[in-house]
């Protein structure tokens, strides 16, 4: 690995981890437009988590050092203003670790979906990699394609940006102190790490304003609760806006599958991995494109599973009480999944099983209806080609086979 001040020779392999954000982090490597460049990455936790049957170290994860990502890696030629085109070559667990977990956190710490409805506790299923193919020892009985991916992938932001991100999430916290779990995370000292040796004010600068990396926001960032973010794999296309000079990308939280909306909080197949890009530069393109946020060019490849279930949610009753609520997607995307796993659970899988499911497999969910006021609709698809087994004795229940 070269150092920040020469161009890297093909192909470059970058292996430095930084757990927030800041435009005070110097990139560790640079690389020229369209050179092909490969960056090693640990998984978000930073290897908290073991290939083991113990939720033990979920329960007891320390958030204050997620998300690990590799890099900023810069980009000679990129100015403030332009566009960074990011072309993902590939995706891959690493040899010698073919395997990935997926977890329900606990409700005081890290939450999710469903983190109030059902008082979460630490729940984990570690998913074994033949392949394309992922099978769980915990959840029996399923089998499915994993569509790789970077659920954290980003640019750095200014320094104005920074202080934007800090006052307006501050003031969401201020209003909201009381909630469990938070609403948002402001920057915390505690567990700060770049991965570099850097002078003690500027790390301490980073420490105290650099953003936690929880959300995503206008350079990216943590955009794998997206809906087709499961499917920005080898052959997407990302359009990042640039903030500061070089673009300084930034990329980890690799996984190996994840559904539509990573409802468990730890909710994709989490891996440990290497990604390979090529980069390019539209100048002038934050202008050119409305640029206010990335925009992406999904994966031509998606697992083909043309027989699906396909649950519906509308606003209202989310908690069980009858309640009606006005155009609310978020109640409506919580009842679709409610009900899908309501019908898991028929089918013999416990209810955190059915929940870890739903976030680690290729289903897919939809906004049906957002003008028949009060109910919006969401729909949540089951795909019926993951399971391997099939309810032959009452096939309108359970209408599928694994082709």
């Amino acid at each position: 690995m070269s150092t920040r001040e020469n161009s890297v020779p093909w192909p470059t392999l970058v292996k430095v981890t930084k757990n927030c954000c800041s435009p005070d982090i110097p990139p560790v490597a640079t690389v020229k437009p369209g050179q092909v460049f490969k960056i090693e990455c640990v998984d978000w936790t930073g290897a908290q988590v073991g290939n083991n049957d113990s939720s033990d170290d979920i329960k007891n994860v320390d958030l204050t050092k997620i998300h690990n990502l590799s890099g900023p890696v810069a980009v000679e030629g990129a100015e403030p203003g332009d566009c960074l085109v990011v072309d993902i070559l590939d995706v891959t667990p690493f040899e010698k670790m073919p395997w990935g977990y997926t977890g329900i956190f606990e409700l005081e710490n890290g939450g999710g979906l469903f983190a109030q409805e059902f008082q979460s506790r630490a729940c984990k299923a570690i998913w074994d990699f033949k392949g394309v193919y992922a099978t769980s020892r915990h959840i029996p009985g399923v089998r499915f394609a994993g569509v790789s991916h970077p659920g954290l992938i980003g640019t750095a932001p200014s320094a104005e940006l920074l202080a934007t991100w800090n006052k307006r999430e501050g003031e969401l916290i201020a209003a909201h102190s009381d909630s469990v779990p938070p609403v948002a995370f402001p920057p915390e000292p505690k567990g700060a790490y770049v991965g570099q040796e850097l002078d003690a004010e500027v790390m301490a600068k980073i420490a105290k304003e650099g953003a936690r990396t929880v959300p995503g926001r206008e350079h990216g960032g943590n955009c794998d609760a997206s809906a087709f973010i499961k499917n920005l794999s080898r052959g997407s296309r990302c359009y990042f806006p640039v903030f500061v000079k070089g673009a300084n990308l930034s990329v980890g939280d690799l996984h190996f599958s994840q559904g539509d909306g990573e409802m468990s909080f730890c909710g994709a197949i989490e891996m440990a991995g290497i990604i390979t890009f090529s980069t390019s530069i539209i100048k002038g393109g934050v202008e050119k494109f409305a640029l206010k946020q990335p925009i992406f060019l999904p994966s031509p490849i998606d697992p083909l599973y043309s027989s699906k279930l396909v649950f519906e949610g509308i606003s209202v009753d989310v908690h069980g009480d009858g309640k009606q609520y006005n155009m609310d997607t978020t109640v409506a995307y919580k009842q679709a999944a409610l009900n899908t796993i309501a019908y898991l659970q028929k089918l013999g899988y416990t209810r955190e099983q059915a929940y870890l499911l739903l976030s680690a497999a290729p289903v897919e969910s939809h906004v049906g209806a957002v003008v028949d006021s009060p109910n919006a609709c969401v729909t949540l698809a089951l795909p019926l080609g993951i399971f391997e087994f099939t309810r032959t004795s009452d096939r309108t229940f359970f209408p599928g086979k694994r082709d």
